[in-house]
């Protein structure tokens, strides 16, 4: 995992530090410097959001641009400095006292949809942020906030019969080559790692954490089911055969989903430590000699065609997140497991 980040810090995306794709890799190497010794991880962590001044992105009601708050708040709740969280404070209350003028969640009124929680990433960058300023300030209105939008974006994208998230409306008809719906897998991969990064600062007495913790059982047993012989999952899910490559972002926010339910009660070990064993291996196998981390479907490319040395900060970011949990797990038994 060290490793890994460090080949990370010492390429840096070419992408602005406040946009999501840099922003789901911090949220990697925060969960590192939670159990790393190192004090470096911390130290960059904070380095970034003082360049970044501790801003967001620029679109206001777009999930994608508070993802990096995700990280502040973290931040916030090591140091407790208020400068940390000014910022995302200040989004938040406006958005609170200004919601966006149209509630749609329909693709086909796409500049309209992206104001809300309307694609499935979306519930990874936007989620986890509300419910971690509200560990930071106390303001339960962030958690109803985050609490309501995301049961709007579920109750519309959520595929009852197969267990799995459209990525949005556009693909509500679409059909793979095998005639089965089309589910992408690190779009259901930013679903159920937005879910356990709910989940964790969610009130244990808060009325929909029962419903929250249902959905997550029941992705789970889906996804557990949709693992490759390898122990990845494919770029998509109910038609492999037709996507090959590895994929190493989607896999390992569904390792670190899985080995978090574990660790914390919601599944049980017996039937999901050995995929979490299993996907854990294959994305280590997938870490070059000098930290790099291959195999990652890079942003809007051919999911059927990707270079197999092909990187991006938010696989690694996947990437940390996994390990983070198995490490939990294995260490007191397995001294190095990192």
């Amino acid at each position: 995992m060290e490793r890994a980040a460090d080949w990370q810090l010492a390429h840096p995306s070419k992408h602005p530090a406040t946009d999501w794709i840099v922003g789901a890799g911090d949220t990697g190497i925060m969960a590192l410097a939670e159990i790393s010794k190192n004090p470096r991880f911390l130290g960059a962590m904070r380095a970034m959001g003082e360049a970044t001044r501790w801003q967001l992105g620029p679109r206001i009601y777009n999930a994608d641009d508070c993802c990096v708050g995700q990280t502040y708040a973290e931040l916030y709740l090591h140091f407790r400095d208020p400068v940390m969280i000014a910022p995302l404070r200040e989004r938040f209350d406006a958005i609170l006292a200004r919601p966006p003028q149209s509630s749609s969640l329909d693709f086909a009124t796409k500049a309209a949809a992206l104001e809300n929680w309307s694609w499935c990433d979306s519930l990874f960058m936007g989620p986890p942020a509300w419910v971690r300023l509200y560990a930071a300030t106390g303001d339960i209105r962030y958690v109803d906030f985050a609490v309501k939008n995301w049961w709007r974006a579920t109750d519309y994208l959520y595929d009852k019969e197969e267990h799995l998230f459209f990525r949005d409306s556009t693909y509500f008809a679409k059909k793979e080559a095998n005639g089965r719906k089309v589910f992408w897998g690190r779009g259901n991969g930013w679903v159920m790692a937005g879910l356990v990064r709910t989940l964790e600062f969610l009130p244990k007495d808060q009325p929909d954490r029962p419903r929250f913790e249902r959905l997550f059982r029941e992705m789970a047993e889906r996804i557990v089911s949709l693992q490759q012989p390898d122990g990845l999952w494919r770029s998509s899910l109910l038609d492999p055969a037709s996507y090959p490559l590895k994929e190493t972002s989607g896999s390992g926010f569904f390792v670190y989903a899985l080995a978090w339910g574990v660790n914390n009660g919601l599944l049980d070990r017996p039937g999901f430590e050995p995929a979490v064993v299993r996907g854990w291996t294959a994305l280590a196998a997938c870490l070059a000699d000098d930290g790099k981390l291959t195999h990652v479907q890079p942003v809007g490319a051919d999911p059927k065609k990707f270079p197999g040395d092909s990187t991006e900060v938010y696989g690694v970011g996947a990437f940390l997140l996994a390990g983070s949990e198995v490490y939990k797990n294995a260490a007191p038994s397995a001294p190095g497991a990192n």
